[in-house]
Parts: structure tokens; C-alpha cells; sequence
């Protein structure tokens, strides 16, 4: 597995396929392998990196802090070290948000952005922010990162039919190290894009989980000011790209390629008979999981 930087504090990615780059950058309590559902979609026609943000999987945390927009300066640092002058990018969640900073650090340099139950503030200006920020970061600290995982992955994946779901979750989230998560949820916090939104350039994608944690009309608000499309996948919770592979993955090329995005039809969570035959064997997860 690739490392960028040294030792000490290497930032570690994967890249596959070929052709225009697009970054993968995913969310909290996650990492690069969580990708393994959308690359197989993408690698055939794109050079897809998919990265460790700083302090996750097997990438060291940065000397300065946890910060978005010190995650979105080392990305284009990668970037810079990959001799990728302009890249797509896709966030999900906390990366969305690092993924919008970029797009807003360098505007010239991301033809298209996807952002993936995302906003543009996690200021706590409203209810729903505060519980989502203060309720796990509590449950962390009171009981610790198993528990804090086994009610996450309760809430992303609720249904009797996701068990498996559920339970990659719940092992995924609880091998982060308490320190880190805590941190970057502080770090997302303190974070708005709200008064630069004008610098955006990017060409822009939101894609919205019906049932997520925050409301959807946050999600609309935000399309309307940047006049970018939102495609709400009914019946999906936060964890869309996990949840709706065939809307996400579909939405996503459509995207990329400047084609037609899917019809509202086909935005929709996925069947229980495809969530239980779910598998990341074989797949980028294992390339992550070998480390360097």
C-alpha cells in the first residue's frame, strides 16, 4: 500500500484504473477500504485514489491537529506528490465537507464534486446537529468506542435483514481510537463553508439519504444556492453508499461522465436480497487492510 510522506506522518492511499482522477475521501469513524463498493464502478473509467485521511486506517495523524482544512491541504498535497494537476472528487459525510473545502482551497483545480450526505456547516446552529455531535461523543466517553460503535451501526443500519451491515459497522467504528474520533468530530464542528460558497467552481452533485440524520431541507437549501442537482435516495439512512450501492454508484458515474443522472425511480435503497449477499472479499478493503 502506498505512503506519501514519511514514516512519522505518512498519508496512506490506494490508486486504480486509469484515466481522469477522481479522489475518494470517506467519513467519520471510517477509512479508505469503505470505498470497496463504489471503486469496482469507477476504476473502469477513472484513476480513483482513495486515501486514509489523516489519523485513520493506516495513515498518521497530522502534527498540527485534526482540522477540515488540514485534512483538505494534505489531500492536495497527495494530489501535488501524484502529479494530478485537477481532480474529481467524491466525500461522504466528514469527507464531504473536506471534500468541499478543497474544491473551495482550489477552485480551478475540481471539475466535479460529489458530496454524499454532506453540508456545508456543522456549526450547531440547530437541534439536530447538536444531538449528532454531542450524543456519540457523550456515549464515547461514558462507555467507550465498543459500545459507541454497536449504537451507531444500530442507527445506520437498522433493519433485521442488515445484519451483516450492521455488523461490519460496529467492528469498522470501534477500532478507531477514541482520541481520534473524538477529535475529528470536534474538528467538523468548527467547520463552515457557508460564506465562500461563492468560490465554488465545481460542477456539483448532492446526493441525500431520505431517513438522514440531518434534515433534508438543509440538503435542498444548499443545492438551490449552488444550483447543483439532488438525487434523495428514499428508504436510505446515513450510510447510502453501504445502503444503496446501485443508486450511489449509478448517481456517481452519471455524474462524472456529464450523462443523464439516474431516474427517480431507480433512487432507492437496495433490496434486502443484495444487502444479504453483501461481501467485501476480495475487494480494495483487503489492499487497505494489508497496510504498507
Amino acid at each position: 500500500m502506498p505512503v506519501f510522506g514519511s514514516s512519522q506522518s505518512g498519508l496512506h492511499y490506494l490508486s486504480r484504473g486509469r484515466g481522469e482522477a477522481v479522489l475518494l475521501i470517506h467519513g467519520l469513524g471510517s477509512c479508505g477500504r469503505d470505498w470497496a463498493l463504489q471503486v469496482p464502478a469507477l476504476e473502469k473509467r477513472f484513476q480513483t485514489i482513495v486515501p486514509d485521511l489523516p489519523g485513520c486506517g493506516h495513515s498518521k495523524a497530522l502534527r498540527g491537529g485534526h482540522s477540515i482544512a488540514g485534512f483538505a491541504r494534505a489531500l492536495w498535497a497527495l494530489l501535488d506528490h501524484l502529479e494530478i494537476a485537477t481532480s474529481n472528487i467524491v466525500g461522504f459525510s466528514l469527507g464531504g465537507a473536506v471534500g468541499l473545502e478543497m474544491a473551495l482551497q482550489r477552485p480551478s483545480s475540481v471539475p466535479r464534486l460529489a458530496l454524499i450526505n454532506s453540508l456545508a456547516s456543522y456549526i450547531l446552529d440547530d437541534r439536530y446537529k447538536w444531538f449528532e455531535a454531542r450524543f456519540p461523543a457523550a456515549l464515547v466517553r461514558l462507555c467507550g468506542m465498543r459500545v459507541a460503535a454497536r449504537v451507531a451501526a444500530a442507527r445506520l443500519f437498522p433493519e433485521p435483514w442488515q445484519g451483516a451491515l450492521r455488523e461490519r459497522a460496529s467492528a469498522v467504528i470501534a477500532s478507531v481510537p477514541a482520541r481520534t474520533y473524538l477529535y475529528m468530530g470536534r474538528a467538523l464542528q468548527q467547520w463552515s463553508a457557508v460564506d465562500r460558497l461563492h468560490r465554488l467552481e465545481a460542477k456539483t452533485l448532492l446526493i441525500a439519504a431520505e431517513h438522514d440524520y440531518t434534515p433534508l431541507a438543509e440538503k435542498r437549501a444548499l443545492a438551490a444556492r449552488i444550483g447543483a442537482p439532488l438525487v434523495v435516495v428514499r428508504g436510505s439512512r446515513h450510510g447510502t453508499p453501504f445502503d444503496a450501492i446501485q443508486a450511489t454508484n449509478a448517481s456517481l458515474v452519471a455524474h462524472l461522465t456529464d450523462q443523464e443522472l439516474p431516474h427517480p425511480d431507480r433512487r432507492v435503497r437496495d433490496a434486502p436480497d443484495h444487502a444479504g449477499s453483501l461481501t467485501l472479499a476480495g475487494s480494495i478493503a483487503e489492499e487497505h487492510a494489508l497496510g504498507p
